[in-house]
């Protein structure tokens, strides 16, 4: 599922890495600033004329000692022995000195190296690659304005970046990619077992209207729905509204009779608002929870048919409106579900076919451009495949 999506985000993770590592090993001492470079070979100078002072006197003492052996060799031979062991013991402590000041002047010289493995992230760092990401994000069925808005949450959080370590960059962009697609996907959502939890207090069903244009899976993606209500204990009874084709009728009335549930219906070419009136009273009088109302499949531009649900709108008053689309078709159902949220104001999203999308453009676009929460997925053919869709699963499925 979204592996098109995962494959460019989780590449763009390894060639920001790749790009800035490699000008990290790249850098040449030339590059460090002057200053610093005067800064640190002053005080390479400065420790090295230390250890010339300290070693000076030492030096000069050892060779009085030596001409003093060598006038009186033979004579004092016990005094002989002792300077020996003196001399012994400075050049010891010469080494001594020599030492320090050498792992002094190292430590110079390493701290001038860390200030070279130390970068700051800029534009012309991830620019090229962010570009590319955003042509990519496009192939893959993501809205313009989606993809735009990522791209530029990335590079406002990378850019000004200091790195030490290749570790850095792939976690900051790991962790700006998330926040970038945590955003698009931070629509506030709808929880519709506490819907009808509310709906019960009243005394009225929860209504749920459909709409979506023929072929995308709205007559089955209702039956699932009733089987979610089914599983958390609730009774739901379905009205047959599309009464513009009679294959609808037919379609809609299989479903019910497998999943074991009422379905209100009327001859073909019935008031599509009357069957849904009906069947929001006989919940009422059977004590009903859920009403899920279907509707004829129809293209957003057809005029008369949008009024016919307008209709339906207006008499059965709808708790929400869910907009069914097909995402395999990309940015059709983004566009689609934008007219028919223009046309009777869409309040939630369920799409179809998920598991066999492997762009992901429509499920990270379509919320975020009509600014309505993704409600469900539908993931396979049983009446039991389909997915609460929560926008930190979706988060993990891509990054």
């Amino acid at each position: 599922m979204f592996e098109s999506l995962k494959k460019k985000f989780n590449g763009t993770i390894g060639k920001i890495s790749d790009k800035i590592s490699d000008e990290e090993e790249k850098t040449p001492l030339d590059d460090i600033s002057e200053e610093k470079k005067e800064k640190t070979t002053s005080k390479k100078s400065e420790s090295f004329e230390k250890l010339e002072k300290i070693e000076e006197p030492v030096l000069e003492k050892e060779k009085e000692e030596t001409g003093v052996r060598e006038k009186l060799s033979g004579i004092f031979s016990k005094k002989e022995e002792k300077a020996d062991e003196k001399t012994v013991e400075n050049s010891k402590k010469t080494e001594v000195v020599h030492k320090k000041h050498e792992d002094e002047a190292d430590e110079e010289k390493s701290g001038m190296f860390s200030f070279v493995t130390q970068k700051t992230i800029s534009e012309n760092d991830i620019d090229d690659i962010l570009f590319e990401l955003e042509m990519s994000l496009l192939e893959s069925d993501v809205a313009l304005e989606v993809a735009e808005k990522i791209i530029n949450s990335v590079k406002e959080d990378l850019i000004g970046k200091k790195i030490r370590r290749r570790s850095d960059v792939a976690e900051f962009t790991r962790v700006a990619l998330r926040k970038a697609v945590s955003e698009i996907l931070g629509v506030e959502t709808k929880d519709l077992k506490e819907m009808a939890k509310n709906a019960q207090k009243t005394g009225e069903p929860l209504k749920i209207m459909f709409v979506g244009i023929n072929g995308t899976g709205k007559t089955t993606s209702i039956a699932k729905i009733a089987t979610y209500f089914i599983n958390e204990g609730y009774t739901p009874v379905i009205a047959a509204s599309d009464t513009f084709r009679a294959g609808a009728i037919e379609q809609i009335s299989y479903h019910a009779e497998k999943i074991g549930i009422k379905i209100i219906k009327h001859k073909k070419g019935a008031d599509p608002a009357a069957v849904a009136y009906d069947a929001v009273e006989h919940a009422k009088a059977k004590g009903k929870e859920v009403v899920l109302i279907d509707t004829a499949g129809r293209m957003q531009t057809n005029v008369n048919l949008m009024d016919e649900m307008k209709k339906i709108k207006r008499v059965v008053k709808p708790d929400i409106i869910v907009y069914v689309g097909d995402a395999l078709t990309g940015n059709d159902a983004v566009e689609q579900a934008s007219k028919f949220d223009d046309a009777v104001g869409v309040d939630g999203i369920v799409l179809t076919k998920a598991d066999a999308d492997a762009k992901g453009g429509a499920a990270l676009s379509i919320g975020y451009v009509i600014n309505k929460p993704i409600l469900f997925l539908g993931v396979g053919q049983s009446y039991e495949d389909i997915l609460e869709f929560k926008a930190e699963w979706m988060v993990e499925q891509l990054i």
